[in-house]
């Protein structure tokens, strides 16, 4: 079977990066398809000892190259589709933090995006309504790739076995919908989204019913509960001396952080009050909505970097940054040195 070539070229202005985790998972599921892994880092010029540091960056188009490679080696063009279950797992302590932080669907979606966009600039799974459906929709930072299926496959594989894993009930892909040419074989793709599947499509999309909102998240076992909250339950403890509302806030803010979508609106809608009324109360112990915010994440990033199983990029999107850069040079001016050489002392 013969893989056609996909690869898009990215635009060099800006450069987009990816970190090296892609990497290491693409080499992963290429050595279980029987690649020749030293004859592809000899091709692309990668060294699978550099790729080891998860938290390292790569141009957008190494990637693109080195799933060109692959899929090309192996005869495997669904390569997307088993990067996205390695993603999945390797995204899984994110998974549990999220999980212990929503109690429904609904407030899970505000945070699964962002777990699919750190991985780098590559694109994100947006979340919209569509009728009686909840859409999700993803979208490539470089609209040139939407042509090839490799990134849309990995991204929408991996939310798919994400949306049918958090809840207590199943939650099924009704439909999916992809943006490049409808392949020979569809084996892969039906046993992943369904049977519905439709290509040549505006975006690439599954479609998972409106009424799944609503949807109660598994409830972790007590004991990830406690592994996962101890680290930072003194963050909330009255003997901070913090007002009760103040703790209220860092808590609501804690649960909203990782949707990278963090704004004092966001705050007081999630608290059921007023934009203005959240400022009244926050003046009124002497503070500001800003301050609060970047105490907490301060404080969270010190206990988050204790966890040896987060790496650098995932405490980046706990704390609600775009990227690793944004975090570390936060984190320099709070504690005066990177989060790498905190780390390490």
């Amino acid at each position: 079977m013969s893989v056609p070539n996909q690869s898009a070229k990215l635009s060099s202005t800006p450069i987009r990066t990816v970190n090296g985790s892609a990497f290491k998972a693409l080499f992963q599921a290429a050595e279980v398809l029987g690649a020749d892994l030293a004859a592809l880092c000899t091709d692309t010029g990668l060294s699978l000892d550099n790729i080891e540091d998860v938290d390292s960056r790569y141009p957008v188009d190494d990637l693109l190259n080195l799933y060109e490679l692959v899929a090309s080696q192996t005869q495997t063009p669904d390569i997307g589709l088993y990067l996205g279950r390695i993603d999945y797992i390797n995204r899984l302590n994110l998974q549990l933090y999220a999980c212990s932080a929503c109690a429904t669907f609904r407030e899970y979606l505000n945070v699964m995006p962002s777990v699919l966009r750190i991985v780098g600039d590559i694109g994100e799974v947006k979340v919209r309504r569509d009728s009686e459906f909840i859409r999700l929709d993803w979208q490539p930072l470089a609209p040139e790739t939407a042509q090839q299926r490799y990134l849309s496959d990995s991204s929408l594989a991996a939310a798919a076995v994400i949306v049918n894993s958090v809840c207590v009930r199943p939650i099924v892909i009704r439909a999916a919908h992809f943006s490049y040419p409808q392949p020979e074989d569809l084996s892969m793709l039906i046993q992943q989204f369904g049977v519905h599947l439709l290509f040549n499509q505006p975006n690439s999309c599954l479609y998972i019913d409106r009424a799944c909102l609503d949807y109660a998240l598994i409830r972790l076992d007590a004991n990830w509960v406690q592994a996962l909250a101890q680290p930072i339950r003194y963050l909330f403890e009255d003997n901070k001396g913090s007002n009760d509302f103040v703790v209220a806030l860092r808590k609501t803010l804690l649960r909203l952080l990782p949707s990278g979508d963090m704004s004092i609106d966001k705050a007081a809608e999630a608290l059921n009050i007023s934009r203005r009324t959240l400022q009244r109360r926050l003046a009124e112990q002497g503070t500001q909505f800003l301050h609060v915010l970047q105490e907490l994440r301060a404080e969270l990033a010190i206990q988050y970097l204790s966890d040896e199983r987060l790496s650098i990029t995932d405490i980046a999107f706990l704390l609600g940054y775009m990227d690793q850069s944004s975090f570390s040079g936060a984190f320099r001016s709070w504690h005066g040195k990177s989060p790498r050489d905190f780390r390490k002392q």
